[in-house]
């Protein structure tokens, strides 16, 4: 039998073609761009905040740090170049020594000893029962305001204070922990990683619960001791907690300022002078607003540097274990 079916007789029998993927692709394309439109529609007013609060007030600053301006009209803005970057370094100066360096061991410090206590109190509480009783408690630092913390621990560190009233007892002698420039700054720092470990407690709590039942299981069937068990197991394991709280930690030390103007306003001398306590003098003090722009940027380079440093170090001790 002979087809005499052409192209125009098939079509009158089946009825016109599909459209085909071509249209489709037409219409995906339009549906996507409709996402899009809402989506930045949403992120409008955040998108907005942002760049009225961090972007604007950032590239003013960038301005300033340039420039020579006692912070009242904006038309006495006296650009100077990176006079006022020169200055922090040069001969004379005490923003790299003490200033910077005080703000890098308060940093450190404070990353130490709040990381030490941290985990050591997530992992007794663990097993504990009232497990958010004992969180609760060690939270209270917390919310509790930055000038009250600082007023009450000074009180103590008072020659008549509790700390030397315990010292005395043991018959170990007073100790002038906040008017002794050796012993200022640890003081302080002592008292900035009491604040900040009830923070890490809850980080680090939730990180151990994340942790599978099952290993602890093995290490038990296999003998494994308690110790074994946290430096195998447990502290590998908590390695994202962890680099959380050092980075979280670290910038909190950085940007210290409470505390320590609350506690020795700097002193005895520059002993426990800071970044942003001394950006704080050059711009309400002083009127130097260049300079405390200048030292803002420089506190901002150190701060990435040593966060991708601690980046790096995790990420290179993760691909390791």
């Amino acid at each position: 039998m002979v087809n005499t079916l052409t192209p125009e007789t098939t079509e009158r029998a089946h009825g016109p073609r599909s459209a085909g993927p071509a249209v489709n692709g037409r219409a995906q394309t339009r549906r996507r761009r409709h996402q899009a439109v809402v989506a930045y529609l949403f992120l409008a007013p955040a998108l907005l905040f942002f760049a009225v609060f961090l972007i604007l007030p950032l590239g003013f600053a960038l301005l300033l740090s340039t420039s020579r301006w006692a912070g009242f009209d904006l038309g006495d803005i006296d650009p100077v170049g990176l006079d006022n970057f020169t200055g922090l370094f040069a001969d004379g100066s005490t923003f790299l020594t003490p200033i910077l360096t005080n703000t890098l061991l308060f940093a450190l410090g404070t990353v130490a000893l709040a990381l030490a206590g941290s985990v050591l109190v997530a992992t007794c509480i663990d097993n504990l029962r009232f497990q958010g009783l004992w969180r609760t408690l060690y939270f209270l630092p917390i919310v509790t305001t930055v000038v009250a913390v600082g007023n009450v621990w000074k009180y103590m560190y008072e020659p008549g204070g509790l700390v030397n009233g315990v010292l005395n007892a043991l018959g170990l002698g007073s100790v002038a922990f906040l008017q002794d420039p050796d012993t200022a700054l640890p003081s302080v720092v002592v008292v900035q990683a009491w604040a900040s470990v009830g923070s890490a407690i809850l980080i680090l709590t939730a990180g151990l619960k994340s942790i599978p039942e099952s290993y602890y299981e093995a290490a038990a069937l296999d003998g494994a001791g308690p110790g074994t068990v946290f430096w195998k197991i447990t502290l590998p394991l908590l390695r994202p907690s962890l680099l959380f709280v050092c980075i979280t930690q670290f910038l909190t030390g950085l940007q210290s300022f409470a505390l320590i103007i609350v506690m020795t306003k700097g002193g005895p001398g520059d002993a426990t002078n800071v970044a942003a306590l001394e950006m704080y003098r050059q711009a309400f003090s002083y009127g130097d607003w260049g300079t405390a722009s200048a030292a803002a940027f420089v506190l901002f380079v150190v701060v990435l540097v040593v966060t991708l440093v601690q980046l790096w170090i995790f990420r290179r001790k993760g691909e390791d274990a």
